[in-house]
């Protein structure tokens, strides 16, 4: 399970201002391409409410497939299981490219919870498209903090994110941080594949 603070921020202008603050625990920077795949009636996200993402970092320094499934997000808290596995890039940017390749990998716990849990099988896929993501993590107070500039086709969307074992705390404290220094924020409403699908930004609260 992996839990998350989900914080939104308004505009671009929001973004820079908690950048500029949080800059003395920066650590480091990564480009994110995100790609996802489903069978062309959608029967994981809209059956299962499962995602299978192939995300990779830093011009393909590395890729991670991974599955989530039952997304539960309140108050800013977002609650989902997930299932990660590492995958050589050249792989997986020739899934990415022909999706019916994931058939082809043999070991992999994802792809065969897939088939035998949700009923689809790795030849069935096809791909969605994806967004890109720059996140910048800072180690600050004792959490690990992500600063997300999420690029979609239809607009730029703002947050920062923060995982940990006690999310009310990290609330707390991220909440604090952002009040005290005059940056607008709401809570997330909606995961970042949730906002893809929807095909536009969710309204600012």
């Amino acid at each position: 399970m992996e839990i998350e603070v989900k914080l939104r921020l308004p505009d671009s202008a929001a973004h820079q201002i908690l950048s500029d603050l949080l800059s003395p625990y920066h650590t480091k920077t990564h480009l994110q391409q995100n790609l996802f795949f489903d069978t062309p009636s959608l029967s994981l996200a809209t059956t299962h409410r499962a995602a299978l993402r192939l995300r990779f970092y830093d011009l393909d320094s590395q890729s991670i497939l991974s599955l989530k499934s039952k997304p539960v997000i309140s108050d800013g808290i977002s609650r989902i299981e997930e299932e990660e596995q590492s995958l050589d890039p050249s792989l997986a940017r020739a899934c990415a490219a022909e999706p019916w390749r994931f058939s082809t990998i043999e070991k992999s716990k994802i792809l065969k919870r897939v088939k035998e849990e949700f009923g689809v099988h790795p030849s069935e896929l096809v791909s969605l498209g994806g967004f890109r993501n720059v996140r910048a993590v800072h180690m600050w107070n004792g959490l690990k903090l992500e600063l997300d500039e999420t690029q979609f086709d239809f607009g730029v969307n703002y947050e920062i994110e923060c995982e940990s074992n006690d999310p009310d705390e990290a609330k707390l404290m991220l909440e604090q941080l952002l009040n005290q220094n005059g940056i607008t924020f709401s809570y997330s409403q909606a995961s970042k594949f949730a906002i893809f699908r929807s095909g536009k930004l969710p309204e600012f609260k």
